[in-house]
């Protein structure tokens, strides 16, 4: 005669949907037993190291190589090594480990939010266009620690995917692509790669643009200086790299351009427009004190680089084709420009 069984204890492991468990990428404890992670067709294709890795808040990566080998973590309670791809519907079982305790992640303010609210263009096929305001970071780091992509994550908790496509300089503003599906931002960021995805932009610079100087081809090359500050320099040895620029308006001491980067390497717009002989507005990496004083007297307290507008395609082959209005504290040195 069998005996009989008792009830289970209370720590017997019970079934995580990760699209609540892991929505949020908050820190902290993942749970004290196993856990059991539902992995969302929006996350199909991604690395389960990737995967735990976002999940796993505090772990260090080599820790997770570490469960990884020996197998403590299963997909469809079979082993696998750190680069199996996820499927849509997969059982994750994940072992007790302890995440290291990090400070609580910074709140995204009601003001913040509402800003961001009405800063949407687009979302639609899980993808977002997002009109970026001067001065919020695209992520947190580096001493930023809350930045454009974690306040979308905290808006849209019930999202279980939310990459950014590409990025904007702080100081920039205008659209930014966010992908809210992985086959998205696989497919968008390939159109990227291939030079198929249009981004443009407004740029107000400093002095006569030279006529008949639309294209702008040198090589740029990043440095870090003693400080940590990144800049960006022409050098022979840099990266190749492109700028189209097409001459909007011309003010006396200042021209408005278009400009569409054809590579994507970093402050490319700006370092071409210094090497051109005519700095960007308000850039206090690339420009002179002088000229920049002469813009704040009009009013400008920031750098006059805007993404007016991006374009692009979705998987299933929609055309996306977005405008970002201008803002206006930069509408209002154009028009101290065309009074002067």
């Amino acid at each position: 005669m069998r005996p009989m069984r008792s009830n289970p204890p209370k720590n017997t492991p019970k079934s995580v949907d990760s699209r609540s468990e892991g929505a949020t990428d908050a820190p902290g404890k993942l749970g004290d037993g196993v856990q059991f992670l539902t992995v969302p067709e929006e996350l199909a294709g991604q690395r389960i190291d990737n995967f735990l890795q976002a999940r796993l808040k505090g772990v260090p990566r080599s820790r997770i190589y570490r469960i990884l080998r020996k197998g403590e973590v299963r997909v469809n309670k079979g082993r696998v090594k750190a680069e199996y791809r996820l499927k849509g519907g997969d059982q994750v079982r994940v072992p007790p480990i302890r995440v290291a305790e990090v400070s609580a992640p910074a709140v995204a303010g009601e003001s913040l939010r509402r800003t961001l609210e009405a800063a949407i263009l687009y979302d639609k096929g899980g993808l977002l266009v997002v009109n970026k305001p001067a001065g919020l970071a695209v992520h947190g780091g580096s001493g930023v620690r809350l930045g454009l992509i974690e306040a979308l994550r905290q808006m849209y908790p019930h999202s279980p995917f939310m990459e950014l496509v590409h990025r904007l300089d702080r100081d920039t503003s205008g659209a930014i692509l966010v992908a809210r599906k992985r086959s998205v931002l696989l497919h968008v960021q390939s159109e990227l790669r291939a030079g198929k995805l249009g981004k443009s932009y407004l740029a107000l610079a400093a002095g006569k643009w030279p006529r008949g100087q639309k294209l702008v081809e040198a090589p740029l090359r990043k440095n870090t200086l003693k400080s940590g500050e990144r800049m960006v320099t022409v050098d022979g040895e840099g990266k190749p790299s492109t700028t189209r620029f097409q001459v909007e308006e011309r003010f006396k001491g200042a021209t408005l351009l278009a400009a569409e980067p054809v590579t994507g390497r970093t402050h490319q717009i700006r370092v071409h427009a210094q090497f051109v002989g005519c700095p960007l507005a308000g850039d206090v990496k690339y420009a002179t004190d002088e000229i920049n004083g002469a813009f704040r007297a009009l009013g400008l307290k920031r750098l006059f680089l805007h993404s007016a507008g991006v374009r692009c395609t979705l998987p299933d082959g929609a055309r996306v084709d977005v405008k970002a209005p201008l803002p206006s504290e930069l509408e209002l040195v154009l028009g101290a420009l065309r009074k002067g």
